[in-house]
C-alpha cells in the first residue's frame, strides 16, 4: 500500500483497524450520509488512534466531477430505441435529473470494440457514472465498468446472481398474476409470446407463466411458447405461428405491450374475437395499450419509479469518494395488473 508520506497512516490502515471498508472511512471523513452512528464513532476512534490526516490534495482531486452521467443501451438493434419502453425510461431518467446540474448523455454500445471505447471514454473523466439498460446474460460491460471503478446501475439484471447495483420490476410475480387472471376467466389453452430468451427479464416472465399453469395443474406445453423480441412485428409473427400450431388456443400472454398489440392485429385478421375467442394480456402498461382495439389488459411496471430509483442509487454512489461499497444494492419494484377489455 502506498503512503501519504513516510510513516503516516493510510486510509486502508484506518479501515482495517475499524473493521470497515475504505469507502466507509471516506464517507465518515467527508461527513456523508448513510453511515450508522456506531460505525462513525468506531471510524473516528481509529482515525484518532492512528493519527490519520486526510490527504487534502487527493480529496480535492476526487471531488472533481464531470456533472454528466451516461445512459447506455446495449441492444444490438438500434431500431429498438424507438420502442415505447426505451423512450419511457429515457424520459423518467431525464425527469429525475431535471432539477440537478447533471447532464444526461445517451449512447449505444453494441460490439466489443464499442464496449472498450465506451469504458475508456467513461474512465477518462467525461462522465461520473453509468446507467445501463437492455443488458443480456453474457455481456461483460457492467463488469468492465466496475473494474474501472465507475459507479454503475443496471436496469434489470443479467442473472439471478447479479452483483452490480440494479433496479428491476417483479417480472415473475407480474407474469404469474397475469396468467392466474386468465385461468380464473376460464382460459385453459394459454400461449406465451416471450422476449429474447438470452435476457433474464424474459426468463423471469416465462417462469411466472409456467408457475401459474403448473399451480393450476396444467402442463405448460413448449409448443405454446414462441420467442419474440419485444417488437410489434415479432408479436405478429409469433401469434401467426401459434394460431397455425394451436388453433384452439384461447388466450395469449405477451411479454410486452408492443408484442400484444401485434397479437391483436393478427387475431383480428384471423377472425378471432378478443376477448370472446382469445383473451390477450400484455406487459408494461404503455399509453398505446389504452388505444388498441380492444383496450389492452396489461401488467404495469412502474417505469417512472424505475428511472427515478436508478438515478437515486447512482447519485448515492457518486457521493462516495472512496472505493465502492462491498454490498451492491438490489431494488425490485412491484408490478400491478391493469384490467381492460382484452381480458
Amino acid at each position: 500500500m502506498g503512503r501519504q508520506r513516510p510513516g503516516s497512516p493510510t486510509l486502508e490502515e484506518v479501515a482495517a483497524l475499524a473493521g470497515v471498508g475504505r469507502g466507509t472511512v471516506s464517507r465518515v471523513i467527508n461527513n456523508a450520509a448513510g453511515v450508522k452512528e456506531s460505525t462513525r464513532r468506531t471510524v473516528e476512534r481509529a482515525i484518532a488512534e492512528l493519527g490519520y490526516v486526510p490527504n487534502l490534495a487527493a480529496r480535492s482531486l476526487a471531488g472533481r466531477r464531470a456533472d454528466a452521467v451516461a445512459l447506455a443501451m446495449t441492444e444490438r438493434d438500434w431500431r429498438l430505441f424507438g420502442e415505447p419502453f426505451f423512450s419511457e425510461i429515457v424520459q423518467s431518467v431525464g425527469d429525475a435529473l431535471a432539477d440537478t446540474s447533471v447532464q444526461l448523455l445517451l449512447t449505444l454500445v453494441r460490439t466489443d470494440a464499442e464496449r472498450r471505447r465506451f469504458v475508456e471514454y467513461a474512465r477518462g473523466g467525461r462522465v461520473d457514472g453509468v446507467l445501463l439498460m437492455s443488458v443480456r446474460a453474457e455481456d461483460r460491460l457492467p463488469d468492465m465498468l466496475a473494474e474501472a471503478g465507475l459507479p454503475t446501475v443496471l436496469l434489470g439484471r443479467r442473472s439471478g446472481d447479479e452483483h452490480i447495483t440494479y433496479v428491476d420490476a417483479d417480472n415473475v410475480g407480474g407474469a404469474r398474476g397475469a396468467v392466474v387472471h386468465l385461468l380464473r376467466g376460464g382460459r385453459r389453452r394459454i400461449a406465451a409470446v416471450t422476449g429474447p430468451l438470452d435476457m433474464y427479464v424474459t426468463q423471469c416472465r416465462l417462469r411466472g407463466y409456467r408457475e401459474a399453469l403448473a399451480a393450476a395443474g396444467l402442463d405448460p406445453l413448449p409448443s405454446l411458447v414462441v420467442e419474440g423480441d419485444f417488437t410489434e412485428a415479432s408479436g405478429r409473427r409469433a401469434t401467426a405461428e401459434l394460431l397455425e400450431k394451436h388453433p384452439d388456443m384461447d388466450a395469449v400472454f405477451a411479454a410486452s405491450d408492443t408484442m400484444a398489440a401485434g397479437a391483436l392485429g393478427v387475431l383480428r385478421a384471423a377472425g378471432r374475437r378478443v376477448p370472446e375467442d382469445v383473451a390477450v394480456i400484455g406487459f408494461d402498461d404503455f399509453p398505446l395499450g389504452q388505444h388498441t382495439e380492444p383496450p389492452l389488459t396489461t401488467v404495469r411496471q412502474p417505469l417512472e419509479e424505475i428511472g427515478e430509483t436508478m438515478v437515486r442509487l447512482l447519485m448515492e454512489e457518486l457521493q462516495e469518494t472512496g472505493q465502492p461499497e462491498v454490498a451492491w444494492r438490489h431494488v425490485i419494484l412491484r408490478t400491478r395488473l391493469v384490467v381492460r377489455d382484452s381480458a
